[in-house]
């Protein structure tokens, strides 16, 4: 189990520059988010360069422990079914696998910086499409499942909590941990929207079309005020999409930046009072301008910067 012992306030951030992986022109998938929040986020002061780190690439065993091993043999040998790649959103290749297996490993890196740090990120992950075996969605491998997997599987903590408050429901997390007990999967999301079959979370709250900041971030509120005493996690994992926002063309939520702010705001307050560590994992978001969708995850940053000064 971790035992809570943060030091010298710090964001320690997974980054590598293959996040960035080249797309067929005209893909709908904003690639180039992931070049532009590490570069914005030190043009703004609010991390240093020593903030990031560039992770390894995950091993088979440890991706193994949240996903089929046929299927993990499949991904990495390039063997995946043509279904599966259209499925999956991106053409297959092994720069692409090896980028997930980057974004796998980041998302558990960070998990250690999180018990010495109260938080920590990964500026990709937040893939939660990805099921046992199978990937859907821009989702090959799932980040966060794969770090609770381990943090589980290796005795580190006794109960974990997933947060995820991506427009579309994680079904691929509550897929994977569907009948673990030690793995709390609560999902926020907007109901009429994919994954158009839903998986079954611990908690499920779909919205309706058109939510705003209000009535989110008042179920927020009362979800979070229920589960952090019933779950009593020592360990969370926040998936922290900005397709919430009424700009995004993928989502059919109408939450501002001042209510995307202040749902990162009690998440991370939340977690800070009970004294948990915290991953995060950016997520979607699918804005018709890649400033809004930068500006809304460099936001995210911001805000764990001040509440975990």
């Amino acid at each position: 189990m971790f035992v809570v012992c943060y030091l010298r306030p710090v964001l320690k951030i997974a980054y590598h520059p293959s996040y960035a992986h080249p797309l067929p022109e005209g893909h709908r998938f904003p690639m180039e988010k992931y070049e532009l929040i590490p570069a914005q986020l030190l043009y703004e002061g609010t991390v240093q360069a020593d903030s990031f780190f560039e992770p390894v690439k995950a091993d088979f065993k440890t991706i193994a422990l949240a996903h089929a091993t046929g299927y993990c043999r499949q991904l990495l040998d390039l063997t995946l079914s043509p279904s599966m790649v259209r499925r999956i959103g991106f053409p297959l290749s092994a720069a692409l696998v090896d980028r997930e297996l980057r974004i796998v490993q980041g998302t558990l890196e960070a998990c250690g910086f999180a018990n010495q740090y109260g938080v920590a990120f990964n500026v990709a992950g937040g893939t939660h499409h990805a099921g046992y075996n199978w990937g859907e969605g821009f989702c090959l491998l799932n980040d966060q499942a794969v770090a609770a997997a381990y943090l589980i599987h290796s005795r580190i903590c006794r109960q974990v909590l997933v947060v995820d408050l991506d427009v579309h429901q994680g079904n691929g997390t509550a897929q994977i941990f569907a009948g673990e007990p030690r793995v709390f999967t609560f999902s926020m999301h907007s109901e009429r929207n994919f994954p158009f079959r839903k998986e079954r979370s611990d908690v499920d709250v779909g919205l309706p079309e058109g939510t705003g900041d209000e009535a989110y971030l008042a179920v927020l509120e009362h979800q979070l005020q229920a589960i952090f005493p019933r779950v009593q996690p020592d360990f969370v994992f926040y998936q922290a999409g900005v397709d919430v926002l009424a700009t995004d063309k993928l989502g059919k939520l109408a939450l501002t930046p001042a209510g995307c702010r202040r749902r990162d705001e009690l998440v991370f307050e939340y977690c800070r009072a009970h004294k948990v560590p915290l991953q995060v994992s950016m997520g979607g978001g699918y804005s018709l301008r890649i400033r809004d969708i930068v500006d809304a995850h460099c936001q995210t940053f911001k805000v764990a910067a001040r509440i975990y000064d």
